[in-house]
């Protein structure tokens, strides 16, 4: 169900531009030179940029104001007049002696063929206006939206986000700079994963990638990192919270453009929305990104279009199959990370089992915990158990900053799973042996370690349970 974006009242501030395109066919190559001839059937135009941002939040059913610099030309008017169709409320600034940008694309059978941009080379904006028009849109709106495409608009991007967040409103950033330090302080920033990798000084080969991209997180105070990875999906590190992954839900990809104004545009109105719940605008708008690389062009995606597609996820984020954790697993070996695998029932989650599971993420870089399900747990604990549903042992899990990835499994005993997993150190708490542990021999056959950790004592789910049955009887 899609929350109900009439009550969400954005500011989009950003570089503005026009994306001209001519769609023809190829038939012959010029004899003048080795190129092909497109003729031209048809142009048209659709509002680029922050416009093109501006025009998905209108999309959504939500009131959208546009700030931002425009050429005193006919392209501004043309440009005016596209959003104010779809229902954006336009702020533009003319900027005498600079013209507005067109990029002009053509394209034959779906396909792009050449990109001409035509655009000043040097602005010299007027930021204190924009400043000036920024503070008194701001009363009339609940969350902000800066799409930097590095034109020039928000090189004063800092001074942006202090005003914003002065007034208690989130920002959310989708950078271009090289420098996101200018960025400082936004609730989120939405970087694809090239961009991520430049600013933070990381390569894809970089040691504990990301427990590096945490710690750029908290140096630059923002709430939230959320990177588009294209085929990859998108990765989620909030403050203090375990990287949340969102698989890609393209089912054919046609053209990445606009992608990532889509992905801005639903996350920051999907946040405002629904009371501030990051993760499950992620899941929506990696949703809506599904749909936008499906189309040609920077075609804004339709709320219909949203709607069907926006069932709610079977499982909460964090939470992954088999095949999943395969690809995050080898990510993760990639980037020279350890990974720690456990498992337990964890039906009433107390100290004994926060103070194993952080024994046990202290022994590598990433934790998987598997978790028996709801059959598995009766059988080995008896009837009237589990005393919580897996999907609320999950839910508490996931609420635990050690705790990197869940996963669910059935029968007695996870051996198979972690045979297919192979973790670096497998560990179980209690009075085991390690040869004794499931998927001994699976994981020192592949090198890796299997340790136990003792549990503290006097604290056990089953000592609680019989506690709080004695405590309901009147025993104790």
């Amino acid at each position: 169900m899609l929350p109900d974006f009439s009550s969400v009242r954005a500011l989009v501030v950003g570089d503005l531009m026009l994306d001209r395109y001519h769609h023809g066919a190829v038939s012959r190559i010029s004899p003048e030179a080795p190129v092909q001839v497109v003729q031209v059937e048809r142009s048209e135009d659709q509002p680029g940029g922050a416009a093109h941002v501006a025009v998905n939040v209108a999309n959504l059913g939500a009131t959208a104001h546009l700030l931002g610099f425009v050429g005193a030309d006919e392209e501004a008017d043309t440009l005016h007049k596209l959003t104010q169709k779809r229902g954006v409320r336009s702020h533009f600034i003319d900027e005498a002696g600079s013209r507005t940008s067109i990029k002009t694309r053509v394209i034959s059978r779906n396909q792009q063929l050449l990109r001409l941009d035509f655009e000043t080379s040097s602005h010299r904006y007027r930021l204190d206006e924009l400043s000036r028009r920024f503070a008194e849109l701001l009363p009339q709106v609940n969350v902000v939206i800066l799409s930097d495409y590095a034109k020039g608009c928000l090189l004063e991007a800092q001074t942006l986000i202090e005003l914003a967040r002065s007034q208690g409103l989130a920002v959310f950033v989708d950078p271009k700079q090289a420098d996101f330090s200018v960025y400082r302080g936004a609730t989120a920033l939405t970087p694809n994963w090239r961009e991520f990798l430049s600013a933070a000084g990381l390569t894809e080969k970089s040691e504990n990638l990301w427990r590096e991209a945490e710690s750029f997180c908290r140096r630059l105070s923002l709430g939230a990192l959320l990177i588009t990875h294209g085929g990859h999906g998108m990765h989620l590190l909030e403050d203090r919270r375990a990287m949340l992954n969102f698989p890609a839900r393209a089912r054919e990809v046609y053209d990445v453009t606009g992608a990532g104004d889509t992905v801005i545009a639903v996350t920051a109105c999907a946040y405002s929305a629904n009371g501030a719940d990051l993760p499950a605008a992620v899941h929506l708008a990696n949703q809506a990104a599904g749909l936008a690389v499906e189309k040609l062009g920077t075609a804004p995606i339709e709320l219909s279009e949203l709607s069907r597609v926006a069932a709610p996820p079977s499982r909460m984020p964090g939470v992954h199959s088999e095949k999943e954790l395969m690809n995050l697993l080898a990510q993760a070996r990639k980037n020279g990370e350890r990974v720690v695998m456990t498992n337990g029932c964890f039906d009433l989650l107390h100290a004994g089992h926060v103070h194993c599971l952080r024994q046990a993420a202290e022994l590598g870089d990433r934790l998987i915990v598997a978790v028996n399900d709801d059959a598995s747990v009766r059988s080995l604990k008896g009837a009237g158990r589990p005393l919580n549903t897996l999907s609320h042992r999950l839910q508490l899990l996931s609420a635990l900053d050690m705790v990197d990835w869940l996963i669910p499994f059935s029968g007695p005993d996870p051996e198979d799973l972690i045979a297919s997993l192979l973790p670096d150190v497998s560990v179980k708490g209690g009075d085991y042996k390690p040869e004794d542990i499931a998927g001994y021999r699976a994981v020192i056959d592949n090198g890796g370690q299997v340790k136990t950790l003792a549990y503290q004592e006097g604290l056990s789910s089953g000592s609680l349970a019989r506690r709080m049955r004695a405590l309901e009887d009147g025993s104790l």
